[in-house]
């Protein structure tokens, strides 16, 4: 890896898409350019989110820039991670195995159902009356 190479992760989770960029740093986190805590409040969000770099134990030996969009705060949380999992893949091939195993490389299919035409919801029926 030579120095100031930039690995770059596509991640995507419900409807939200992240496009991660990671590059040898001193643990900078930016997030649609806000620091990395400071973008929604939530520790359980950017714990979700870091996962991969803490499991690697890389968190202060990269620089990450994130752009993220679409979806809610959990389904961005789940972009981010799988992004930052492909890029650093990119930068460490040796480290797929530990993050195929611990399920970071997998892109989650599960989508919101829509909704049906007659009924209130997805899957909810209006109330039956007998008479």
């Amino acid at each position: 890896m030579a120095e100031g190479e930039v690995f770059l992760g596509t991640g995507r989770r419900k409807t939200a898409v992240a496009r991660v960029r990671v590059v040898r740093g001193m643990g900078r986190i930016r997030i649609n350019g806000r620091d990395g805590d400071g973008y929604c409040g939530q520790p359980e969000f950017v714990r979700q989110a870091l996962r991969p770099a803490n499991l690697l134990e890389l968190t202060d030996r990269i620089d990450i820039s994130i752009r993220v969009g679409g979806g809610g705060l959990m389904g961005q949380a789940g972009a981010i991670s799988h992004g930052i999992a492909r890029a650093l893949v990119a930068m460490h091939p040796e480290m797929r195995p530990a993050l195929r195993k611990e399920g970071l490389l997998t892109r989650d299919p599960r989508m919101r159902e829509r909704k049906k035409a007659g009924r209130p919801g997805a899957r909810k029926r209006f109330q039956f009356s007998k008479r």
